[in-house]
């Protein structure tokens, strides 16, 4: 059987199918050193769609088919969340959902620890699948996708004040401070989301 082949991305104008500010800053320091020149569903006041996936997979795969039909430029989405096995997987790919409409991470976090009380496995895990879509050039769009998890612990109260999201309340296996407490750069090398990077630039921008 003949190994697939991946498309390469060869650099130029890329979307990060994205509102959410975090996520963007986050996508773009990883995508610096590969020549695109991105900007984010936002900056293009693309319209969110609705996530109707069942997983983190068809939902990345989703906002990047959105994004780069809406804009005409390759799109790069992902989809994440906190997977907690005490809860059967939640919040799962309804992480952002927990938050709210204001987005308000603290009250999420507030929500997962209520949940576990009484609970003594504190086990989760971040995961990531990150989708990159190229748009239709008459033989229809291309998209390319990848998923990666960091496992670890929760703990309580939240610590630290950097990253974002469910960040202050994860201790990754094999350290001792959160996701909030730890250093960007460290972040990026662990993370779900470097995880599932990682395979993107192996595919698709080596």
């Amino acid at each position: 059987m003949n190994a697939r082949t991946h498309r390469r991305f060869e650099g130029g104008p890329l979307v990060i199918a994205s509102h959410n500010p975090g996520k963007v800053r986050e996508i773009t320091d990883l995508l610096q050193p590969f020549g695109a020149e991105v900007t984010s569903a936002a900056d293009l006041n693309l319209a969110e769609p609705i996530e109707t996936g069942a997983t983190f997979a068809a939902n990345a795969a989703l906002k990047a088919r959105a994004a780069a039909e809406a804009s005409g430029m390759p799109a790069l989405a992902d989809d994440s969340g906190l997977v907690v096995a005490a809860l059967a997987g939640q919040p799962g790919i309804h992480s952002a959902r927990w938050a709210g409409p204001d987005k308000d991470f603290r009250a999420a976090m507030q929500k997962v620890e209520d949940e576990l009380e009484g609970k003594e496995d504190r086990r989760a895990h971040f995961a990531c699948a990150l989708a990159f879509c190229w748009p239709d050039d008459g033989q229809g769009s291309h998209l390319e996708a990848f998923e990666g998890a960091v496992h670890g612990t929760l703990v309580w109260p939240p610590r630290g004040t950097g990253g974002f999201g469910y960040d202050p309340v994860f201790v990754a296996d094999g350290h001792d401070v959160t996701f909030g407490e730890m250093d960007l750069a460290e972040k990026h090398r662990i993370s779900h989301r470097a995880d599932a990077f990682r395979k993107l630039v192996d595919a698709c921008f080596g």
